[in-house]
């Protein structure tokens, strides 16, 4: 029995259930958050076709926002993660080569991949959860964190004591299991209940 490196409390490998399970989902976030901070590198004013001139400035300056470039380095996101990828699989397969070609994205999921044996055996897997944290929070300090989008389920069937049915629309998160109606306060949180949800929606038309 060991001690999670980022915690301390038992575990069986490098990283408790919870690191590793923290690692996993911050490697997926991290290429959509970097894909987000590529768009907040041109300012709202600007393209990448403008010249822009520089207040008590003799030259055009860069239409880069700057800010965002000293805050988030996208290039240093990528360096990282590759960097990360050769090391588990020098260690893992020390006789296979390099990785092919790819970018952010894939060496991120090629990592999710691997993740049962890197929390399990990788020696440094403190510190790539460590760095893949900081990675993270950098870039959601220029463009906030990833919020879980709603499912439409529908419209709401619940019907009022004179027989009117509410109609607003139902949304719920992922792994959500009961759900309010914004409208009628209706609640879902039966089997029976999404399944009259379900069978009294509008069918569209033929």
């Amino acid at each position: 029995m060991s001690t999670c490196e980022l915690c301390g409390n038992a575990t069986r490998g490098y990283l408790c259930t919870r690191h590793g399970d923290e690692l996993a989902k911050n490697l997926l976030d991290l290429p959509g958050l970097y894909a987000e901070v590529g768009e907040c590198l041109v300012p709202r004013r600007s393209a990448f076709g403008d010249i822009i001139p520089a207040r008590g400035s003799a030259g055009p300056r860069s239409p880069i926002n700057e800010d965002v470039v000293d805050t988030v380095n996208w290039g240093r996101a990528y360096e990282v993660m590759r960097s990360w990828r050769e090391d588990v699989r020098r260690v893992r397969w020390p006789h296979r080569g390099a990785p092919p070609p790819g970018g952010l994205a894939e060496d991120c999921q090629w990592l999710a991949r691997q993740l049962e044996w890197i929390t399990a055996a990788y020696p440094a897997a403190g510190d790539l959860a460590r760095e893949v944290g900081d990675l993270k929070r950098a870039a959601e300090s220029v463009v906030g964190a990833l919020e879980p989008k709603p499912q439409r389920l529908g419209t709401c069937v619940a019907v009022d004591g004179e027989g009117v049915v509410c109609g607003a629309v139902i949304t719920r998160l992922t792994g959500q299991t009961r759900v309010q109606c914004r409208w009628c306060s209706y609640v879902y949180d039966s089997e029976r209940d999404w399944l009259l949800l379900l069978h009294f929606q509008p069918k569209a038309s033929a």
